[in-house]
């Protein structure tokens, strides 16, 4: 009788009143009934400073209720040792079709170093949520940031070379660079605290790789101690005695029987057998 009704974008007592009014034309007091079944999944956009940028869908039917941005940034991985909280944006499309979008920022940052009221908007369907680059690096800023909800409780970095347990590392979220050596045991007496390398792939892919010395008690974000992400890779070099040494272990190795042998044979007295 009435076709089709375009709801999209109203609330459901918009959607009966405009159904009600289409019947009106057919019926003298319509009754119409709306009511939500299921509600589908909200789907967001999150980019930026954080560790897993893309499209997320989270449930609107759970036991912790409708996703906020808390929920969003959390699911995207928590923000990254580059993440400026002063600058959270959301961009939200128009309720109404052909409406422009709207545009809101967040400052978390000084809500955290000052306190006050934190505000935690709702998430809907179609948002976008970008978190900005830190253009100015500052050591309280790095460490307020790591302890907050944003970010993630750990990260997982890889150290190899001479270290006492090289391998993969969990260390805090925005944990300096000397904690993760610290996790692996240390440096050994044949590692090079003036050649350490930290290995570092950035958005576009490409590498990046940063020699500095190691210094335990350099203050987080230092040159010589900066926070690490996710992913980072950090080589201890060997010092340059350590590199002669194995050169010439390598060079001799396939005559060391022959040299053992020829030693114990002249300290008893017996023909060694070699012209």
């Amino acid at each position: 009788r009435i076709g089709t009704i375009e709801v999209w974008g109203l609330t459901l007592e918009e959607a009966r009143q405009r159904i009600t009014a289409a019947y009106e034309v057919f019926l003298r007091r319509p009754i119409v009934y709306l009511d939500l079944v299921n509600s589908r999944p909200v789907k967001v956009t999150v980019t930026g400073a954080v560790e897993r940028p893309g499209v997320f869908s989270l449930p609107t039917q759970s036991a912790a209720g409708w996703p906020t941005l808390v929920d969003v940034v959390q699911k995207a991985g928590g923000v990254t040792a580059s993440g400026d909280l002063s600058r959270i944006e959301v961009l939200r499309p128009s309720a109404r079709p052909g409406g422009s979008m709207q545009r809101y920022q967040f400052d978390y940052l000084t809500v955290l170093r000052e306190g006050g009221h934190a505000p935690n908007p709702l998430i809907y369907d179609g948002d976008s949520v970008r978190l900005h680059q830190s253009e100015t690096v500052d050591n309280a800023d790095l460490i307020t940031t790591a302890a907050s909800n944003f970010a993630p409780d750990t990260i997982r970095v890889n150290v190899i070379g001479e270290v006492v347990k090289p391998g993969i590392q969990q260390v805090p979220s925005n944990a300096p660079l000397s904690q993760a050596i610290f996790a692996s045991g240390g440096i050994t007496r044949r590692g090079s605290i003036s050649t350490v390398e930290l290995v570092r792939v950035d958005g576009d892919g490409e590498p990046t790789v940063t020699v500095m010395s190691f210094d335990p008690s350099a203050v987080l974000s230092s040159p010589t101690n900066p926070p690490l992400r996710q992913g980072d890779v950090i080589v201890v070099n060997r010092t340059a005695l350590a590199r002669v040494t194995d050169g010439l272990t390598d060079a001799f190795s396939p005559l060391t029987p022959i040299v053992n042998a020829a030693s114990i044979l002249r300290i008893l007295g017996l023909p060694t057998g070699l012209n």
